[in-house]
């Protein structure tokens, strides 16, 4: 600013040697503070300099000379109007700097979300996400930017990936997961500050998907524009990453599909291939049973393949119903039931399956009626009742109890034994098919863990709900489920 002055005030003394007029010196002056307020980043040096022009002006070419006095007052005019103009010309050259840098800036910030946004639609792996991610931040930031990732249930990764160079990244080990979750749950739009990484979040639609890391002294350095940028990649990266996402639960949910469909046809199949023989061994075994006494050994053989074929063709079944119900092929039949009715017909087939057993029944005096269909709710019965009695001794108590719930309008089925109580990691996954418990008189073996699954999607289907619990007060499992009444009492 200095220099450019003092060349100002050489032309101008070269000026007034050639004769020129001071309004081409003081040109030369305004010329210096343009110059000045287009070097200077600063808005006050360019003031400065505007107000050093005049007096220079003022102290080399207004008599006396060599002094700040002024002995023609239309000099002060001239000095005004060359300070005004000197302001407005500064002004003007530091506004049209800064928005210049601005408009860098914001092409800058554009041609790096671009080209993230390009190279993110060619990956198709949340790590190479990261990997992406970390390497265009590195270079717009000039930085060592870092990524750790978190998988669907929300947990952070055991590593993350850093860049370690122009073009190498490496992998870096986590040693504290769980205090990274706890300050992550914490913190939602801004950055938290940890030892030598500055984290920011990076949330999807439903749960965190990862974090990302900038060392904590290039952190402090950056600027606002810097900031902006980052969010904006943050923004990006989220969108990505929830695609991916999507993308992979889809296709998890089509294989589910197909094999649950191959799984159904599978088992439909076999199903109905064993019927037709089962059906052929329970009949001969009878007639073996008619024809031989009780004290002869045949009799206990015949008898034993009766039952197990008698078994085996409830299995069928079960499995044969609950292929429909997946497949929606059964369909519902409701229809006004009178409950104690529904419950004889489960308890007649229970205790002709079973043999004498005693089963304590506690149901309302006035009749209940509730709408569903009959046959699907006396076999969600049967199969509770079965399911009590291979766990329980014969001397356990197995008991069955209704109540109408006049707040809810439903009514509450309530089948419980008081034999061994069922472990607390197995009770999630009851309704799940083919999952099975040991039983306590050894009959659970021959289940396949079909029942409780069949119970589950009949209840559903009637618009009801089914838990199982084990008993607070004492040892044992009780299995409730509810049916709605409205249907009945809207009629």
């Amino acid at each position: 600013m200095v220099f450019l002055i003092a060349i100002s005030s050489l032309i101008g003394y070269l000026f007034r040697y050639m004769g020129f007029p001071e309004t081409n010196i003081v040109i030369v002056y305004l010329l210096a503070v343009l110059i000045s307020a287009w070097i200077i980043d600063s808005f006050l040096l360019g003031i400065v300099a505007s107000i050093l022009s005049t007096l220079t002006f003022n102290y080399l070419f207004t008599k006396p000379y060599f002094t700040l006095s002024v002995h023609d007052s239309s000099y002060m005019i001239t000095f005004i109007i060359m300070t005004i103009t000197s302001f407005i010309t500064s002004s003007l050259t530091s506004l049209a700097k800064k928005n210049e840098l601005i408009a860098k800036e914001k092409e800058m910030e554009t041609k790096s979300l671009y080209s993230l946004t390009n190279q993110l639609t060619d990956v198709d792996d949340i790590h190479d996400i990261a990997s992406v991610v970390v390497k265009a931040l590195s270079d717009c930031l000039s930085t060592r930017a870092a990524m750790l990732c978190f998988d669907q249930e929300g947990n952070p990764e055991s590593s993350f990936i850093q860049q370690a160079s122009i073009d190498a990244q490496v992998r870096r080990q986590i040693y504290d997961i769980d205090e990274i979750k706890r300050r992550m749950e914490e913190l939602r739009t801004s950055h938290d500050e940890w030892g030598e990484f500055y984290d920011w979040p990076i949330y999807g639609r439903e749960s965190i998907l990862g974090i990302i890391r900038i060392p904590s002294e290039d952190a402090k350095n950056m600027n606002e524009t810097h900031t902006h940028l980052l969010h904006s990649m943050l923004e990006s990266t989220a969108l990505a990453m929830d695609h991916i996402r999507v993308s992979e639960q889809r296709i998890k949910d089509r294989e589910e599909t197909v094999q649950e469909r191959y799984r159904s046809t599978l088992l439909k199949s076999i199903s109905h291939d064993l019927r037709t023989p089962l059906a052929g061994i329970m009949g001969s075994s009878e007639m073996l049973l008619d024809m031989t006494e009780k004290e002869d050994s045949r009799y206990i053989l015949a008898e034993s393949i009766y039952n197990d074929a008698k078994w085996l063709h409830s299995l069928v079944e079960n499995i044969l119903s609950l292929t429909r119900l997946q497949e929606g092929k059964l369909i519902i039949k409701k229809q006004i039931e009178v409950v104690e009715e529904v419950i004889g017909s489960a308890l007649d087939r229970f205790l002709l399956r079973t043999g004498e057993r005693e089963i304590v029944v506690n149901i309302p005096e006035e009749p209940l009626m509730v709408p569903m269909d009959g046959r699907l709710i006396e076999q969600v019965l049967f199969n509770l009742l079965d399911n009590a009695y291979k766990h329980t001794r014969y001397d356990d108590e197995i008991s069955i109890c209704v109540e109408r719930d006049e707040v809810s309008k439903i009514a509450k089925f309530v089948v419980s034994n008081n034999g061994t109580s069922i472990p607390s990691e197995d009770l999630p996954h009851l309704f799940e098919q083919f999952y099975t418990t040991e039983g306590t008189n050894g009959h659970a073996k021959t289940g396949i863990g079909l029942g409780l699954s069949i119970c589950y999607a009949i209840i559903k289907a009637h618009n009801g709900s089914i838990t199982i619990n084990n008993l607070t007060d004492e040892q044992g499992v009780e299995v409730t489920f509810t049916l709605p009444l409205e249907d009945y009492e809207n009629e």
